[in-house]
Order: C-alpha cells, then sequence, then structure tokens
C-alpha cells in the first residue's frame, strides 16, 4: 500500500514536470515557425546521410548532415514565417510536379499489360486501345483521320 502511494505521488509530479515543460515550450515557439513537409523530408535525408555515414566513414557526407541538421532547426526557429513558408510553397510545387511524373508513370506501366497507347499521324493526339486485338482500324477522336495499327 505505501508503495502504491509513493509511486502515484512519483507519477503526479513526474506529469507535472512534463506539463510545465510543454508549457513553457509552447511559449516559446510562440511566433516561430516550427516543422513544415520540407523540414520534415531534410530530416529524413539528414537521417540517411548519418546512417551512410556509419557504414562509409566519409567525413563529408557528415558534414553535410550537420550542416543539414543546424538548417532545419534554423528554419524550425525563425521568426520570418512569410520567407520560411515561400521556401515551403516553393518546396511543395516542385514536389507536387514529381509526384505527378511518379504517379503517371506507374499508371502508365499498369495500363501498358491491357492496353497501347497510339499518336495520331497528322495531328499527334495520344489515343489509347485495347491490346490483342489484331490489325486494326482506329479513328482518331480529334481530327477524325484512320490508321491501321496492329495491337
Amino acid at each position: 500500500m505505501c508503495v502504491d502511494v509513493y509511486t502515484s505521488i512519483y507519477r503526479k509530479g513526474i506529469i507535472w514536470v512534463m506539463n510545465r515543460f510543454r508549457q513553457s515550450f509552447s511559449r516559446f515557439m510562440y511566433g516561430r515557425y516550427g516543422m513544415d513537409q520540407l523540414s520534415r523530408f531534410l530530416s529524413y535525408v539528414v537521417l540517411a546521410l548519418i546512417i551512410i555515414t556509419f557504414f562509409l566513414h566519409n567525413r563529408l557526407l557528415y558534414t553535410i548532415a550537420l550542416v543539414g541538421i543546424v538548417y532545419i532547426y534554423y528554419r524550425m526557429f525563425s521568426r520570418n514565417i512569410s520567407r520560411r513558408s515561400a521556401e515551403n510553397e516553393k518546396y511543395m510545387k516542385y514536389h507536387y510536379r514529381c509526384m505527378t511524373k511518379f504517379n503517371q508513370l506507374r499508371a502508365r506501366i499498369k495500363d501498358s499489360k491491357t492496353h497501347r497507347i497510339f499518336k495520331c499521324p497528322s495531328c499527334g493526339q495520344k489515343i489509347r486501345v485495347p491490346k490483342g486485338k489484331g490489325r486494326i482500324s482506329i479513328k482518331c477522336p480529334k481530327c477524325r483521320i484512320e490508321f491501321i495499327k496492329k495491337t
């Protein structure tokens, strides 16, 4: 019974200290930028560089990782929110462009098992045709030209 009282007092003390630390850290971070998608991506890159340096023992990679950590903390604690938001916006545009290309390529590979894509010889319009139909006449939906291809 006595042990339970001491452990509950200890737990309450730890919880009180953690809550106080959380509140003081929240006050410190007020008006600062914090983490965003660019910082998260950079932290993954830095983590990968650090893991690589464990195996390769390369000082250059280690130095780049340390500079990356400093830059991540600089961005996190920065009070210039508009500039950090602009940097994140540029990253997100580039990220979106890359992900769009990747998803299109993945869909094209998946679709290549059942369909073929031909270009119209006159206008260049891409036309999707099912595979395995032999020699067929394809009519372009844009310019109405017919051409024969083997699927």
